[in-house]
């Protein structure tokens, strides 16, 4: 069997079974064919129930307060589990009337009515006479049910105050702007706008840190002559507070204080629901805990703050883990790794990584079967991390980084370069926030890389130093915010190196929604990097800059976009420049579509003049939102490739592109 083959078809059933229970989730877990072909759950006829057909009549009722009646309606909700018999038919509808009469209310009908027809007999109090008729129904047909709703006009918003509930005096635009509350006279008065704006009043006072607000009961008149409603909101906010003390608990092997030094809000600082969010969102930042909730004191301290309480539970200490990804370009690889996430009882974090795979050869030949399979064309990577969070309670962390690599890249007429080295580092990184980190450590990097331009056998101590800010909202599906890059690391040959350089990088990526469920996301990356200091010959071939790939350009083979060298193969740039943009559209709460188009491209010269032609590929992206993170596909095709290279590419993998 031939492998590409055989990967592209494998490929392709994976990618055709993911679409199927991507398009139909709920069925691929309980279909009914009979459903499926006739489209109709509704129960057929018996001699031991009465089933029954409900329709709603209401003319002049938007479709929001229909669905309300809908939403409240047990005739509507259970109507696939049929009663008895017509006695138990007209208990249902009673019980309905008033349910939906509060309905119609809540939507800003104040003057309407509702009337429940079962065999076309409107339905009384004794409902003798409809359970009568309904019986006539048994074992021949569906009992017809309507429900005519006279809504009357929809009362319309006249007067809308906010008052204090402290001097009950009206709260000014300055204090209060009108905004907040997304309702104006003139609007229909429905009960969920007005619920919506009041808890809008609560939340913009909670952001101006007063944590006790409380809404007491609204105030409505409705005027019944006029069609109107007057609404008062009487707000107690309370006082105006900081954050005090916090206080850790649900630890049990994990020290406390670990917990404590990712919570960056200090006593006195002003309090924020955002900031509590951020507080979450950073101590689940700690492999070690599973959940965190944060609760906040019912009072304020004697210092007018107010205390809370970090409440967490604990993962399991080990975890074993595996993942597979597949692209046409750039082949399979599969990895696997076992983690302690709580080594010596303060949150150490130690991770032992193996990756196996299988990348294109940097000649021309092709690995078209199995006889032509030998270990040089096997690559690996073993990397073991290990992290010390907080080191006497502070805010600095200890990281040890060690690896072992046999890469190599290639594939087609532009080859590439074989790479095997042995690395390790140390560094210390300090949080300065829970959305910016520094670090600045020792490295060392041994090997030998071979390419076109010759063998480079190495050795490297260097001074890395990285910089980190991100205000996304989530790590694998970010829907707003930024995230910044930075990295530069110097290898002087007083410290020991073999060839003396120094490379730089740095990536920006942007999020932002279009509307408040994020449906729709614009995303774009850039990203740039330098090396100066040596002859780009010197460097070994791993450390100089290639563009292409899954997290580069799609569409063109991982690191095979960069300068020639004499023999027209790919010998890697002393600059780098990449950019993506990317539309994420949801078309339904699981599914997505993402077209997208990369640049990029690695040169010799200035960035004012590439002096190397920049790539350009363009595509579109299938996506399956899980809780975890979105399983996505992607199809990219080069724009602007050269002779030789592929005409598309297929990649698989979980979490978005960037």
């Amino acid at each position: 069997m031939r492998l590409r083959k055989f990967s592209s078809d494998l490929l392709v059933c994976f990618s055709a079974a993911a679409l199927v229970v991507a398009v139909h989730p709920a069925d691929a877990l309980a279909f009914d064919p009979i459903a499926w072909v006739t489209g109709d759950d509704t129960p057929k006829v018996s001699p031991n129930t009465l089933p029954y057909k409900v329709e709603f009549d209401a003319d002049g009722v938007d479709k929001t307060a229909v669905q309300a009646l809908k939403d409240v309606s047990n005739l509507h909700k259970l109507r696939t589990d049929p009663p008895a018999d017509g006695e138990m038919l007209v208990r249902r509808a009673q019980l309905d009337a008033e349910p939906m009469l509060r309905a119609l209310w809540g939507s800003g009908y104040y003057d309407a009515s509702v009337t429940i027809e079962i065999a076309s007999v409107p339905l009384r109090e004794d409902g003798a006479t409809a359970a009568q008729k309904a019986e006539e129904f048994r074992n021949s047909g569906l009992v017809p049910i309507k429900v005519r709703v006279a809504p009357g006009s929809l009362f319309k918003l006249r007067n809308i105050s906010v008052v204090d509930a402290a001097t009950m005096r009206p709260f000014d635009a300055q204090t209060l702007p009108p905004h907040v509350m997304k309702i104006a006279p003139g609007m229909g008065a429905s009960a969920g706008d007005l619920q919506a704006a009041q808890g809008a009043i609560v939340d913009y006072f909670r952001a101006q840190s007063y944590p006790l607000v409380r809404a007491r009961d609204a105030e409505p008149l409705v005027d019944h002559r006029n069609r109107t409603m007057d609404i008062t909101f009487v707000i107690d906010r309370g006082p105006r507070a900081g954050f005090g003390e916090v206080t850790v608990s649900g630890t049990t092997n994990v020290d406390p204080r670990v917990v404590q030094s990712y919570i960056y809000p200090a006593p006195g600082d002003p309090y924020s629901p955002d900031q509590i969010a951020r507080i979450r969102k950073s101590v689940l930042q700690v492999p070690a805990i599973q959940t965190v909730r944060v609760r906040e004191a019912r009072d304020l301290n004697s210092a007018g703050q107010l205390p809370f309480t970090a409440e967490v539970t604990e993962r399991p200490n080990n975890v074993l883990g595996a993942s597979a990804r597949f692209s046409t370009l750039d082949g399979p690889s599969l990895r696997s790794y076992w983690q302690h996430r709580n080594l010596f009882g303060g949150a150490e974090s130690l991770r032992v990584e193996a990756d196996i795979f299988v990348p294109p050869r940097t000649n021309q030949s092709a690995l078209d079967t199995l006889r032509d399979f030998g270990f040089s064309d096997l690559g690996g990577r073993l990397r073991t991390t290990f992290i010390k969070p907080a080191l006497n309670g502070s805010r600095n962390d200890l990281l040890l980084d060690g690896m072992v690599e046999r890469d190599r890249t290639g594939g087609d007429r532009y080859g590439g370069y074989e790479s095997e080295r042995a690395t390790a580092s140390a560094s210390i990184r300090h949080r300065f926030s829970d959305t910016f980190s520094a670090q600045i450590g020792i490295a060392g990097d041994v090997g030998r890389t071979t390419d076109t331009l010759g063998t480079v056998d190495y050795h490297l101590v260097g001074i890395p130093v990285q910089v980190s800010y991100d205000t996304t909202d989530h790590a694998l599906d970010p829907t707003k915010g930024i995230r910044l890059q930075g990295f530069a690391a110097t290898y002087p040959d007083w410290l020991g190196s073999s060839v003396s350089f120094t490379e730089t990088r740095a990536q920006a990526s942007v999020y932002r929604a279009l509307d408040e469920s994020a449906r729709y996301v614009l995303a774009g990356r850039v990203a740039a990097g330098s090396l100066f200091g040596a002859d780009t010959a010197l460097i070994p071939a791993n450390h100089r800059f290639y563009a292409g790939g899954g997290g580069s350009v799609r569409g063109f083979r991982y690191r095979s976009i960069s300068p020639l060298g004499p023999t027209g193969e790919v010998v890697g740039g002393s600059n780098l420049l990449e950019a993506s943009f990317e539309a994420r559209i949801k078309v339904t709460d699981t599914i997505g579509i993402v077209p997208f188009v990369d640049v990029g491209g690695a040169f010799n010269s200035g960035y004012s003049n590439f002096g190397e032609e920049m790539r350009v590929a363009a595509g579109v992206g299938l996506r399956y939102y899980t809780a975890i993170g979105p399983i996505r596909l992607d199809v990219a095709l080069p724009i602007n490739k050269r002779p030789g290279e592929s005409a598309y590419a297929f990649y698989v993998g979980i979490g978005q592109a960037f």
